[in-house]
């Protein structure tokens, strides 16, 4: 069954907890876009907004690590309460080492390509990780279109899982809403990241509940 990753960048952060409280009974996740206004020309979210969320839900967080020095975010993230950590493998020269030090500390490791990224640069890793993000968009900002060239890469890593008997997760980031969602989730996504497609939608327990019949 899919499962609803809410990133809270696309959230009235004026009234974080309320939004939140409205959303979590629909979702399965939230998703905690880091970004560092280097590797991303954006500016976001830091460590006490992570305390701040886990003090307003008992969902699971995913913290996607948009950032040029994805090692030093792991090492202070290492005693957060969270489920998951996703670097982007444009970040880092060392990527192995870098998940095999997220799975040390306990956590999910997902690694996240840019739309422009060849997903045979991470193929001999896939053994190795708990899940693989394809972002849809160009990182940075909600609100993109979707990049209709990203369901060859679910596709393809979909036909990888079976193949080589895997078991890791497909999860998908930007332009999902209720007009391609299905499509995304039925060529083989798992988790779907959105922003505006929860926080800004009116019709937010149908969509829920028709997209995980």
């Amino acid at each position: 069954m899919v499962k609803l990753s809410g990133s809270i960048l696309a959230a009235n952060l004026s009234n974080l907890e309320s939004e939140i409280k409205r959303v979590e009974k629909f979702i399965d996740e939230i998703h905690f876009d880091t970004m560092d206004g280097h590797f991303v020309p954006n500016l976001t979210f830091g460590y006490p907004l992570i305390e701040a969320v886990k003090n307003c839900t008992n969902l699971p967080i995913d913290v996607h690590l948009m950032v040029t020095n994805p090692e030093f975010h792991v090492e202070k993230l290492k005693d957060y309460d969270i489920q998951r950590i996703t670097v982007h493998l444009e970040t880092t020269y060392h990527i192995h080492r870098l998940i095999s030090r997220i799975k040390e500390y306990g956590f999910e490791a997902f690694v996240a390509i840019n739309p422009g990224t060849p997903l045979y640069l991470i193929e001999e890793i896939i053994p190795f990780l708990d899940g693989v993000l394809v972002m849809s968009v160009n990182p940075g900002f909600s609100g993109q279109k979707f990049i209709a060239k990203s369901i060859e890469k679910i596709k393809t890593l979909k036909n990888w899982k079976e193949k080589y008997g895997l078991n890791f997760s497909i999860a998908v980031d930007g332009g999902i809403n209720e007009t391609n969602a299905d499509v995304v989730s039925s060529a083989g996504a798992d988790i779907l990241v959105m922003g505006y497609g929860i926080f800004k939608n009116n019709n937010l327990e149908q969509f829920s509940k028709l997209l995980k019949k």
